[in-house]
């Protein structure tokens, strides 16, 4: 984007193009969103960055009016790059916390050297920079909209002391914890954290519930009309959360978290952004989509619809091997059998959340007869838990689509369909495609014609790349 389009962006507060730049103003030092409410800048007077850790970098600090911690994470060149893309989720999961840059690099499966090129070619920064900001903007945040400790903000934000947090807060915003907290609203002292998740317009809240509601697994996960909770386990501590909307004027949901685990939550959070898919750039994703003459009715009609993700990619294999063959709603219930055996109980203020999804650990050594399940399908699971339970990254190893699918079939029982599902929903894969799903055939069948075959699907969605996943669900929610 050059000047002159963010300039004008900044004038109308276009609320299309919040994450996407940021406005950093010479005068005062000051970054802002593009939908700031502050008066304006002149435009000589200002610089547009890609990212909010670029403008950190170069010295800039955040607005404490619009708050550039809310914004959509999303970047503006989203879906060119799917190695940053990956190397983001893993920032946001809080992996340079614990970890260096040449680690993430191998995680990734390319150089060090490769990763920071394409980190400043795309983001303005480096990979140390933007984890760094990621840690700042979530530690104001937390400072601003909850009333955890400054000492306990400091570990969830992932710096490995207070002074450390002292310092950077000083250096990059030249405030205090103190100073912040005494700028932002009133917080009450409560066990449960409630924060605030942007995310880009259009959004579609009752598509996602009516995908989530015959899904739910009983006892782990609750669905109503106005909000989703599950229950979770990390790192050996039980929690849960709820999730739902805020007004339509903020583009925001609002996300409760009940844990002791205070360190987990930049994961927590990352992963309910994941479920939701809260960081696409919808409009880009639909501006492409719109061009295809079979996708137009479905997404004009819904141009909000998001990729349902998955808490965790364990679980929701176990689900989709579940799912083969049968209806959702009998795979909703061999799903709950399954999780009221072998999970594990939770006590959560919500009544219908009683248990934790089964590990790997688990369900290698369960023993899954009288539920239901056939006895193909039992074989599978095992053999799915017990790879995990000897290599708990099996997920993590592949660093693209074709490369995961190939990955996922090597496991007994997992064909096509339920890789590209997996990759789909649990991998935030947005070009994966499930073209053996015979809703997605039926959908697509001509009226006196016989069904498409999955061949014929793979062939028609080839223009449809890089967001093949996103038809997927345009075609899955629309009439038939």
């Amino acid at each position: 984007m050059d000047s002159a389009t963010c300039y004008r962006a900044v004038l109308a507060r276009d609320k299309r193009y919040d994450g996407r730049f940021f406005t950093a103003v010479l005068t005062t030092g000051i970054f802002c969103r593009p939908i700031c409410p502050a008066r304006p800048p002149k435009e000589e007077n200002c610089r547009f960055m890609p990212s909010a850790a670029a403008a950190q970098a170069a010295g800039f600090r955040p607005c404490l009016r619009c708050r550039p911690e809310l914004s959509p994470n999303y970047p503006g060149w989203h879906g060119t790059s799917a190695t940053v893309t990956k190397a983001l989720r893993y920032i946001s999961d809080g992996f340079l916390n614990d970890n260096n840059i040449p680690e993430l690099a191998e995680r990734l499966g390319i150089g060090e050297r490769h990763l920071r090129r394409l980190f400043h070619k795309h983001m303005g920064t480096s990979p140390q920079k933007l984890a760094l900001s990621r840690r700042l903007l979530m530690a104001k945040q937390l400072l601003t909209e909850s009333s955890l400790s400054i000492t306990q903000i400091a570990h969830a934000a992932g710096f490995q002391s207070l002074r450390r947090f002292n310092d950077a807060l000083q250096h990059n915003f030249r405030l205090s914890p103190s100073d912040i907290r005494k700028n932002s609203r009133s917080v009450e002292k409560a066990t449960d954290l409630t924060l605030k998740l942007d995310y880009s317009p259009p959004y579609d809240w009752q598509h996602i519930i009516n995908y989530l509601t015959p899904r739910a697994t009983p006892g782990v996960e609750q669905v109503t009309t106005d909000s989703y909770s599950r229950s979770f386990q990390l790192n050996g501590q039980m929690g849960s959360f709820t999730v739902s909307p805020t007004s339509t004027q903020e583009n925001t949901l609002s996300v409760t978290i009940r844990t002791e685990n205070i360190i987990s939550i930049p994961l927590i959070l990352s992963r309910i952004r994941h479920i939701f898919d809260l960081d696409t750039n919808i409009a880009v994703v639909n501006r492409h989509l719109l061009t295809q003459p079979i996708l137009t009715k479905a997404i004009t009609k819904s141009p909000g619809i998001r990729i349902i993700g998955a808490w965790d990619p364990f679980e929701l294999t176990i689900r989709a091997i579940l799912g083969q063959q049968v209806t959702v709603a009998a795979a909703t219930t061999l799903t709950g059998r399954l999780a009221q055996r072998h999970g594990l109980s939770c006590e959560s203020s919500h009544t219908n959340l009683t248990t934790i999804f089964p590990t790997p650990e688990i369900l290698a050594e369960a023993d899954l007869s009288g539920l239901g399940i056939t006895g193909s399908r039992i074989k599978a699971i095992g053999h799915l838990a017990s790879t995990l339970k000897n290599d708990p990254l099996f997920f993590q190893h592949p660093t693209n689509l074709p490369d995961f699918i190939t990955h996922m079939r090597t496991l007994p029982g997992i064909g096509p369909w339920t890789a590209n599902y997996v990759a789909m929903r649990a991998m935030g894969e947005s070009d994966a495609f499930p073209s053996a799903d015979l809703v997605l055939q039926k959908k697509l069948q001509k009226k006196g014609e016989q069904r498409p075959t999955a061949k014929y699907l793979e062939k028609i969605s080839e223009d449809w790349r890089p967001w093949r996943a996103y038809a997927a669900m345009h075609l899955w929610a629309s009439p038939e």
